[in-house]
């Protein structure tokens, strides 16, 4: 049952990031829980924390955030532990709303998963998060007393995607919206990549696919959730067999029985997405990620650059930190991701320097745009320091082609003859994409991101690909592109990419290491993944066969970075087809929807990867 438990905690960042003097908020805030009507009438669940010195001469703003993981602790006499984006800013007084979205917990309506958005709202029927968002707020800043009118937004990943979605509401009283590790489109976060299914998230189907019959404080969907007799996670996946099999877990939850049903980016996931409604954006924005994301990356990186190209006169800014999901909101003391150690106090830096100076100034100052803050921060996870951009992705970059050569070597110079390397990929004998299987019963393991990568590299189904020991650092900040040049003995394949930073022989291990037995000695930290099924080659919506034995070209975006490969070290690109149970195996025949592939579909296959494919990287000089 830990494994499931942990689910929960690691989804609600109120209960996951609470740490601070949990006698706070009860000597220092009322509490007032209210129903909020929307205009087609469903209400919504809010709790209301007011600084207990409010008063007409000392006005507060409001920074609200909405949410689909609960709002307990329930009861206008019981706190949670925490208030707020931080406790420093708790405790420099806020009013803080915390709202249960439509259909969860104790509000009222029908839930869905990241509600379409409607931009031409005909009747009060016509509801979206951005509806909502502006119903709350403008019922907030008329009842809430000794509030100032000016009104913020926060959330970390799925309350991220409610306070992306909340943008758009552009009520005039929302100033400051800070989207945190949030969802853009479920087709490219979360629970896919590229439309390969992340079979790692397997088990939390039931808190996103059943629905509650009533209002409730308690989780409904307990009784739904899978107690597996193993503790191997890779093992599950693989007894479980074809993606078909799932159905006597959740031949009854509806959001499974969705994804099943369209296996294709279609209406159902497009209109879902957030990016194409950014025409007009009028509260200040920051973007809030961490590299190490593993949930939610691709969120905050598009939706910034969405923002700054549609409306490249909106305050728009971006901070990127050494972080996995949600990281920046609990100091740990010691920056950690896996076995890297990237310095001390980087949360309370965030919180301090750039969180409470963003909102304090939209909601607490002249709100002009002279904030104070860069238009990109962001730190460079090599140098292990942070660093200050006026765009993203800097002009300060140019493009560099890795080629990925016949003998291993990657190189920056074109290949002056043809070459090849093959190997067989055997969907029932798939690469593990972490050698810490049990976590995988739980939620997408953290540490996968940074995790040293020579356990893949030892197997025949796995491409490494390396530069020679560099002679100085070189900066990898931005965009990457891969572009493979490939053929297979099958009709479709998975191509999966690894960014990879090989330490020397002589790297000391930090003294902050989780397991003393590990050694950062030839360390393979990944830097960055990504996975592309090649059925979407030329297209998400109209997947298209490979033939066998044709030469083809794959191209694909892998997520930024900002990593500097320093003197000493070697650039290193590994290519896979599988990487399990993190991405559902590719069964490498074509079949028109992977979710029903039989067993029979499942087949060896040769993959070919010539010498002329590369990977293009963003250089900063």
């Amino acid at each position: 049952m830990k494994y499931f438990k942990l689910i929960i905690i690691l989804l609600s960042a109120s209960s996951a990031f609470a740490q601070s003097d949990a006698g706070y908020p009860k000597t220092n805030y009322t509490k007032k829980e209210v129903y909020i009507p929307m205009r087609d009438g469903t209400k919504l669940f809010t709790a209301i924390y007011t600084p207990k010195d409010a008063s007409k001469d000392k006005k507060y703003p409001i920074i609200m955030q909405r949410t689909c993981y609960s709002v307990a602790p329930y009861g206008e006499d019981k706190f949670p532990a925490r208030l707020g984006p931080s406790e420093l800013m708790m405790k420099e007084g806020y009013i803080v709303v915390m709202q249960d979205v439509r259909g969860r917990w104790k509000s009222e309506g029908t839930w869905t998963n990241m509600t379409p958005v409607i931009d031409n709202k005909k009747s009060k029927k016509d509801v979206d998060e951005g509806s909502d968002t502006y119903d709350t707020i403008d019922w907030l800043v008329k009842n809430v007393t000794n509030n100032n009118g000016k009104v913020g937004q926060w959330g970390i990943s799925y309350p991220g995607f409610y306070t992306a979605a909340g943008i758009l509401s552009n009520h005039p009283a929302l100033k400051a919206s800070s989207p945190q590790a949030p969802i853009s489109d479920f087709f490219f976060d979360d629970f896919h990549h590229n439309g390969s299914f992340l079979q790692s998230y397997f088990f939390t189907f039931p808190v996103f696919g059943v629905q509650k019959t009533d209002t409730t404080s308690k989780a409904w969907y307990n009784n739904q959730m899978i107690l597996p007799k193993t503790k191997d996670g890779y093992q599950f996946a693989l007894d479980l067999g074809p993606l078909t099999n799932a159905d006597k877990y959740y031949k009854n939850n509806f959001f499974w029985q969705e994804t099943v049903n369209h296996p294709n980016y279609d209406e159902f996931w497009q209109k879902r997405g957030l990016l194409k409604h950014y025409n007009t954006v009028k509260p200040a924005v920051m973007l809030v990620g961490g590299w190490y994301d593993a949930e939610d990356l691709s969120g905050p990186l598009n939706i910034y650059k969405t923002i700054e190209k549609k409306n490249p006169n909106a305050y728009n800014t971006i901070v990127m930190g050494p972080f996995g999901h949600g990281r920046w909101s609990r100091e740990t003391g010691h920056t950690m991701h896996s076995n890297v150690y990237f310095g001390d106090s980087i949360a309370t830096f965030y919180q301090k320097e750039i969180e409470a100076k963003f909102f304090n100034h939209f909601l607490k100052g002249n709100g002009d745009k002279n904030s104070g803050l860069p238009e990109a921060y962001m730190f460079d996870t090599g140098k292990k320091q942070w660093e200050t951009f006026t765009k993203w992705p800097t002009e300060k970059a140019s493009k560099q082609k890795l080629y990925l050569g016949a003998d291993g070597k990657l190189s920056m110079t074109a290949p002056s003859a043809a070459g090849s390397v093959n190997y067989i990929s055997d969907p029932l004998k798939p690469v593990p994409y972490t050698e810490d299987l049990t976590t995988t019963l739980g939620f997408t393991p953290h540490n996968y991101m940074s995790e040293d990568q020579r356990f893949a590299g030892r197997r025949p189904d796995v491409l490494v690909y390396q530069t020679d020991v560099l002679d100085n650092d070189i900066t990898l900040g931005g965009e990457i592109m891969s572009h493979l040049k490939i053929a297979t003995t099958g009709t479709d394949a998975d191509f999966i990419v690894k960014l990879i930073d090989v330490y020397p022989a002589d790297e000391p291990n930090n003294p902050y290491m989780p397991n003393k037995n590990i050694t950062l000695s030839n360390y393979w930290q990944m830097v960055r993944s990504e996975v592309m099924p090649a059925r979407f080659r030329n297209s998400f919506e109209k997947p298209e066969a490979l033939v066998a034995n044709q030469k083809t070209d794959v191209n694909f975006q892998l997520q930024d970075v900002l990593h500097t490969f320093k003197k000493g070290h070697r650039i290193m690109i590994q290519v896979q087809s599988t990487a399990f149970p993190l991405f559902a195996r590719n069964p490498q025949k074509f079949v028109e929807n992977p979710y029903k592939a039989t067993e029979a579909d499942y087949i060896k296959a040769t993959q070919t990867v010539f010498n002329d494919s590369f990977i293009e990287v963003d250089v900063i000089k």
